[in-house]
């Protein structure tokens, strides 16, 4: 190895990515952040900016017309996005989800078609698996796809799906021989067009109020034969392999949060006066923010090393990508609600950002797996022995 090669850093393409994507989310998602959670409206603004700088799906591989961004770069992506507005990072966040599937199971030509329309900016990709009765309990699929001539027949409610009604393709996860629980579960894509599907009114809720989220209604949705993901019976061991990566973005979002929170309240309490000094002269708020700092550089590095199993596909992979999410997610919710302490009264009030960060990042511990979720995930990867020397 030579002196000046460079050590356990990002690459020049990565910091370029990471000052790129910063320079848009400043001009064109961050001024609009505070109004879109107001309004509870979809950020149109910044789904136009990413999609028109090409950060609204990175992960799409040139082949299909995408940025072809690694693991590590779509992490970056999301993570500056979700500093300046957690809702707007569920653009970039979700696409990767939802199109997963597709891109681990599907056929060339189901990748060619649905892929390129997502990385053209054609259309967002959600991913429907959850279900009234299916929550941590994923394999407890309820809806149903049927064999129908040369087709399928889908009927079934998916509850708790991002950007349902704003995104036009839905990878929908659905039992197709019930006597073999998670063995009989396969994937599709459905199209907001199809005849049949339909949504619930956007739920009412704590943070990330410009990303909706909805009921999916499939009431005798008929779809081709050639919608099917990859082979019948393996939706859910494709839908447990995308969480396997996409954890990891859910991690990326909690640390871009937590450090756009300690951002604000270092200016904050740089410029914010008590008993005639900056209130950052005073030790007790030091060692909070030092506390803050320390962790989301901890969480950012177990981010980033989690993406690397990602782009490798390690053995080890599972481990890391609940570990990623769940510490990282613990840490945004704690240096959230400290940023709200460190600004006193202002703190609690909408006038400032950090309340809105607060509230957006509690979301972090509890989707694509609650955090007690994750720490089933990561023991029983300990117990098998499935982790790799750090």
């Amino acid at each position: 190895m030579t002196a000046d090669q460079p050590m356990y850093a990002l690459s020049e393409e990565h910091q370029a990515i990471r000052e790129a994507v910063r320079a848009v989310c400043d001009a064109k998602v961050a001024p609009y952040a505070a109004e879109v959670d107001e309004e509870a409206r979809f950020p149109q603004e910044a789904h136009d900016a990413l999609v028109a700088s090409d950060f609204h799906a990175p992960h799409v591989a040139e082949q299909y017309g995408g940025a072809g961004a690694d693991a590590l770069a779509t992490v970056i992506v999301i993570e500056e996005v979700a500093r300046a507005d957690v809702s707007a990072s569920l653009i970039p966040a979700v696409n990767k989800l939802g199109s997963l599937p597709v891109i681990i199971g599907g056929s060339e030509e189901l990748k060619a078609r649905y892929l390129s329309k997502l990385a053209a900016g054609d259309g967002m990709f959600s991913y429907c698996l959850s279900e009234p009765e299916a929550g941590s309990d994923a394999a407890n699929q309820k809806t149903r796809a049927v064999r129908d001539g040369d087709g399928w027949v889908l009927n079934g409610t998916k509850r708790w799906i991002t950007n349902a009604g704003e995104s036009e393709f839905y990878t929908v996860l659905a039992m197709t021989d019930p006597d073999s629980r998670s063995r009989g579960i396969s994937a599709f894509v459905v199209e907001k067009s199809d005849e049949g599907v339909s949504f619930g009114a956007p739920e009412k809720k704590l943070g990330i109020k410009g990303s909706p989220t909805r009921e999916v209604y499939l009431d005798k949705v008929r779809i081709p034969a050639d919608r099917l993901i990859g082979e019948e019976g393996k939706g859910f061991e494709y839908a447990m392999k995308t969480l396997d990566h996409t954890r990891i973005t859910i991690a990326a979002q909690a640390v871009g949060v937590a450090q756009g929170a300690l951002d604000y309240a270092l200016g904050y309490v740089k410029e914010r006066q008590q008993f005639g000094k900056p209130i950052g002269d005073f030790q007790g708020l030091q060692f909070m923010i030092a506390d803050m700092g320390m962790k989301i550089e901890a969480a950012r590095q177990m981010t980033y090393a989690a993406a690397g199993r990602s782009e490798r596909g390690d053995a080890d992979l599972t481990f890391f990508g609940a570990a990623a999410k769940c510490f990282a997610s613990d840490v945004a919710m704690q240096v959230t609600t400290d940023a709200v302490q460190l600004l006193g009264g202002y703190g609690f009030t909408r006038d400032y950002p950090v309340e809105r960060m607060m509230r957006d990042a509690k979301i972090t511990q509890i989707y694509e797996g609650t955090n007690q979720v994750q720490r089933i995930v990561m023991a029983r990867q300990l117990l098998a022995g499935v982790q790799s020397d750090l």
